[in-house]
C-alpha cells in the first residue's frame, strides 16, 4: 500500500533538487554570458563547451560522476553532489544559452543609453541586462524544470557496470515500484506527482506572462491597438517603446551626465580604460580553468585504460560515424517535428486568449511530466497495436517518440514566448495590410521571432540526445521487452555504461563532442550571430 507521507517527502525532495540547480544555473548564467559578450576569446570557449555539454547525454556524466564524487569525495555527501550535478547538467545549458542569447540581442540603442548614463557593471546588470534577459530565462524555467524531471529517474538511480548507487527520491520510488511490477503504486505515485508538476508549471506561467508585461519593450494587448478602424495613437508601439526603455533606464539616474563635469568625464573614461584589461584577463582565465579541468578529468579515464584497449576502441571509429549519422537522422526528424508542433501550435495558442488559458497549461504540465517514469507503463498498453501497424519500425516509433516528448517544449515555448514578445507595431502592420497565415509567417512572424527560434530549436536538437539516450537501448522497459534499436551511437554508448567499460564511453563522447564542437561552430555560433545582426525585433521599432 503506497505510503502516502513518503511519497510527499520523496517529491519534496525532488523537487528541492531541481530548482536548486535553475538558481545555480540563472546566477551563473548572468555573470558568464556577461563576460563572453566582452571576451571574444572566453566567448568561443563558452559557447562551443555549452553546446558540447549540453548535446553529451546525462549518461556521459557518469565516468566524471565516478571519479570525482563517489571516489574521491565518497559516502552519501558524495552520491548526493552526484545526483545534483547529474541534474545540473541537464538542466543549465538551456538557460545559459537563453540568458547569452538575450545579452547578444540587447538593442544597441539601449546599449548605448547605458553607456550614456555611464553605468558601472552592476548598474549595467542590474539596469539593463537581468531585466531584458528575464523573459528568457522565463521562456526556459518551464522547459528546465521539465528537462530535470525528465532526468530525475536515470538520476536519482544510476548504474555503472554492476555498482548501482541511490539517493531517496520520487525517481528511486517510482523506478523501485515498477521493478517490482508493482504498477498500481506506480500510477498513485506519478498522479501525485502530476499534481505538484501541474501546480508548478501553472506558477511558472504565470511568471512567465508577467515577465513579458514588465520587462517586454511593449507588450500592450493586441486588441486594444485599433478602436472603430481607426490605430489608437496612445496605445502604440513606437511611441510607448521610445519612452519606456529610456524611462526604466533614467529613472534609476541621479546624476544625468549632462551635468558632469569634463574633469569627471575624463576621470571616468580612464577608469574604464583601466577596467577592460582585467576583463579580458578574467574571461581568458575562467576559459583556461575550465579547459585544464576537462583536461584533468580526461587524462584521469585515459591514464587508467592499457594502450592495447585504447588501439582496439580507436580501430572502430569509422563504424561509431556511422552509428552517429543514424542518430542525427532522427534528430533531425525529432527537430523538424518540433519546429512544425512549435510554429502552427504556439501561434494558435499565441493569438488566442481563451485556447492560450487552456492549451498551454495542458501541454507545460504534460511537457513536465518525466517521461521515463511513465513512458514504460505507455509502451506496455500500446505494443500490441503498434507493432502490428509498424511492424519492424516499431522500436523506432518508439524511440523517436521518446526523443519528441523529451526535447518538443523547448523550440514551443521560444516560439509562443516570441510571438507574445513581438513589438506590437508588427502586429498593427499585419492587422491593417491584412496579412494571412502563410504571409505572417514568411514575411513578420518567423523572422521577428528568429532569435527565440535559434535558441530554442538549439535547445531541442541539443536535448533529443537525451531521448535517445534513454530509448536506444533500455532493457526490461515493460514486462520483460527490452527497447532496444539495431544501430546508433547511443545505444553504443549504453552499452558500453552498462558493461562497465568506461574507456569506450569516453571514447564515443569524445567523438560525440568533436561532432558537436563543428556543429556548434557551424549552425549555432552562425544563427546567434545572424539572429543578432539581422533579425531583433525591437531593433525595427527604433529603425522605424
Amino acid at each position: 500500500m503506497l505510503d502516502l507521507g513518503v511519497t510527499l517527502f520523496a517529491i519534496l525532495l525532488t523537487l528541492s533538487r531541481v530548482f536548486i540547480t535553475i538558481i545555480l544555473s540563472i546566477v551563473t548564467g548572468w555573470f558568464l554570458a556577461y563576460v563572453a559578450i566582452k571576451n571574444k576569446t572566453f566567448e568561443n570557449v563558452y559557447i562551443s563547451l555549452s553546446e558540447i555539454l549540453e548535446s553529451v547525454p546525462v549518461i556521459s556524466f557518469f565516468p566524471v560522476v565516478l571519479i570525482f564524487f563517489v571516489l574521491v569525495i565518497g559516502g552519501q555527501l558524495g552520491i548526493q553532489l552526484a545526483v545534483i550535478f547529474l541534474v545540473f547538467t541537464a538542466v543549465v545549458w538551456n538557460i545559459w544559452m537563453g540568458i547569452y542569447q538575450a545579452f547578444k540581442t540587447i538593442p544597441e540603442n539601449l546599449l548605448e543609453v547605458s553607456e550614456n548614463y555611464r553605468f558601472g557593471f552592476l548598474g549595467k546588470m542590474a539596469r539593463l541586462y537581468i531585466p531584458y534577459s528575464i523573459p528568457r530565462i522565463s521562456a526556459n524555467l518551464i522547459p528546465s524544470f521539465a528537462d530535470a524531471l525528465f532526468y530525475i529517474t536515470v538520476s536519482e538511480v544510476f548504474s555503472i557496470g554492476t555498482k548501482v548507487f541511490q539517493v531517496f527520491g520520487i525517481g528511486t520510488l517510482i523506478a523501485d515500484f515498477t521493478a517490482e511490477g508493482d504498477y498500481t503504486d506506480a500510477l498513485y505515485a506519478l498522479g501525485i506527482l502530476a499534481v505538484f508538476t501541474t501546480l508548478i508549471t501553472f506558477l511558472l506561467r504565470e511568471y512567465a506572462e508577467y515577465s513579458v508585461q514588465k520587462y517586454g519593450l511593449d507588450t500592450e494587448e493586441r486588441e486594444s491597438f485599433l478602436k472603430r478602424g481607426r490605430i489608437r495613437v496612445r496605445y502604440t508601439a513606437r511611441l510607448y517603446s521610445a519612452k519606456s526603455a529610456i524611462s526604466r533606464l533614467s529613472k534609476y539616474l541621479t546624476k544625468p551626465p549632462y551635468f558632469i563635469s569634463r574633469r569627471e568625464r575624463d576621470k571616468e573614461d580612464h577608469e574604464k580604460r583601466k577596467i577592460k584589461l582585467p576583463n579580458k584577463i578574467i574571461g581568458r582565465g575562467i576559459g583556461i580553468v575550465i579547459l585544464v579541468i576537462l583536461s584533468y578529468l580526461t587524462y584521469t579515464v585515459v591514464s587508467s585504460v592499457s594502450p592495447s584497449t585504447w588501439s582496439y576502441i580507436i580501430s572502430t571509429t569509422p563504424f561509431d560515424l556511422v552509428n552517429l549519422a543514424y542518430d542525427y537522422a532522427r534528430v533531425a526528424f525529432i527537430a523538424l517535428l518540433s519546429f512544425l508542433f512549435a510554429v502552427f501550435l504556439g501561434y494558435y495558442f499565441a493569438t488566442r486568449p481563451i485556447a492560450d488559458r487552456i492549451g498551454v497549461p495542458i501541454i507545460q504540465s504534460i511537457a513536465a511530466f518525466p517521461a521515463p517514469a511513465y513512458f514504460p507503463l505507455l509502451y506496455g498498453f500500446t505494443y500490441s497495436y503498434v507493432s502490428s501497424v509498424l511492424g519492424p519500425f516499431t522500436n523506432e516509433f518508439y524511440v523517436i517518440l521518446l526523443g519528441f516528448v523529451s526535447t518538443f517544449y523547448y523550440i514551443f515555448y521560444s516560439f509562443w514566448l516570441g510571438v507574445k514578445n513581438l513589438p506590437s507595431e508588427y502586429w498593427e502592420i499585419m492587422k491593417n495590410y491584412k496579412m494571412g497565415f502563410r504571409t505572417r509567417m514568411r514575411r513578420v512572424l518567423l523572422p521577428g521571432t528568429f532569435p527565440y527560434i535559434v535558441a530554442g530549436l538549439s535547445s531541442t536538437i541539443n536535448s533529443a540526445w537525451g531521448g535517445l539516450a534513454i530509448g536506444e537501448y533500455w532493457p526490461d522497459i515493460f514486462a520483460g521487452h527490452t527497447l532496444e534499436v539495431k544501430i546508433g551511437l547511443m545505444k553504443a554508448i549504453a552499452l558500453a555504461d552498462n558493461h562497465g567499460d568506461l574507456a569506450l564511453v569516453g571514447w564515443l563522447s569524445l567523438i560525440f563532442a568533436i561532432v558537436v564542437v563543428i556543429y556548434s561552430i557551424l549552425f549555432t555560433r552562425r544563427m546567434m550571430d545572424l539572429a543578432r545582426e539581422k533579425y531583433v525585433a525591437e531593433e525595427g521599432v527604433y529603425a522605424a
